[in-house]
């Protein structure tokens, strides 16, 4: 299977079209269409369903999309890594973080770390723990940045300063907006937004037997979402303090909730992981900051 090929492969799918992705990658479409069929003929499978117009990936080519952008991405990460090795003052480093205030702490760290060598890019991926975690132990990031609610017995960690405070945003007109802390009791049968990664591990832990009455109206995995949903009066969206607008301007409020767990934050890495040499660099940044 050749790398070149599978640039192929996710160019046409991004673009629905054969003829596009040929032109994009300055491909012949009759070399980019043999390839493709070769590629199909290799894995024994259809990968498209071709019509006049486009062309749709098929089961079997919405599981390849997915391989074929790790294997990409970990190629390209592989050969930056080899171009610097012998320049220990430029390279990227690749991180994966969920949504939270205390990420300030990390970029302070690179900010600095960037002073001294300004060739050195840092590249972030932002996505929940399931998605940085898998990231992660595929090779395809140097470091992730996750909450406490995670199993690190199987990483190399240091704890970031303070810590995130849970809460609900509403609507500034909002009746509950009056109360300065809300109880779990306040919540019992309104409209919430919460997070899917939220919704999957905490609910029971916050809520007990309540859990079961709990009225979840939506997701989201982005706080700007949760926001637009709260402003258009679907409910109230469960979230970390900090990350949405509740400035004198915004028609948003805060209100932490009572009793909620408090959200540590970690800087994660594999045990036994060879870095490279900037992302060591950084590394040592970060231990002169956080604690193991």
């Amino acid at each position: 299977m050749d790398i070149r090929v599978l640039k192929y492969f996710l160019e046409t799918a991004r673009e629905s079209s054969m003829t596009r992705a040929a032109d994009k990658l300055c491909v012949s479409q009759p070399t980019m269409s043999k390839q493709l069929k070769d590629l199909e003929n290799e894995l024994g499978v259809k990968l498209f369903t071709r019509s006049n117009y486009s062309i749709k990936l098929t089961e079997a080519g919405l599981i390849l999309k997915d391989r074929a952008e790790d294997i990409v991405n970990l190629v390209e990460k592989t050969i930056s890594e080899f171009k610097n090795l012998e320049d220990f003052s430029t390279g990227d480093i690749y991180v994966g973080a969920a949504e939270s205030d205390l990420i300030k702490y990390f970029a302070e760290a690179v900010k600095d770390l960037q002073k001294r060598f300004p060739k050195i890019r840092c590249n972030i991926y932002s996505g929940n723990k399931i998605d940085v975690c898998e990231k992660l132990d595929k090779g395809l990031l140097d470091f992730a940045i996750v909450t406490n609610f995670l199993d690190l017995s199987k990483y190399n960690h240091l704890k970031m300063p303070s810590y995130d405070t849970w809460g609900v945003i509403m609507r500034k007109s909002d009746p509950l907006a009056k109360k300065k802390i809300i109880k779990y009791d306040d919540l019992s049968e309104r409209p919430l937004i919460c997070s899917r990664q939220w919704l999957e591990q905490d609910v029971s832990q916050w809520f007990g037997e309540k859990a079961k009455k709990v009225n979840i109206v939506a997701t989201y995995n982005l706080a700007f979402n949760a926001s637009v949903m709260v402003k258009a009066g679907i409910g109230y969206a469960l979230i970390y303090d900090k990350l949405v607008d509740t400035s004198n301007d915004s028609e948003l409020t805060f209100r932490p909730l009572k009793s909620a767990p408090k959200s540590e934050m970690f800087v994660i890495w594999r045990k036994n992981q060879t870095f490279s040499h900037v992302a060591k660099l950084l590394l040592d940044e970060l231990s002169l900051r956080f604690k193991a």
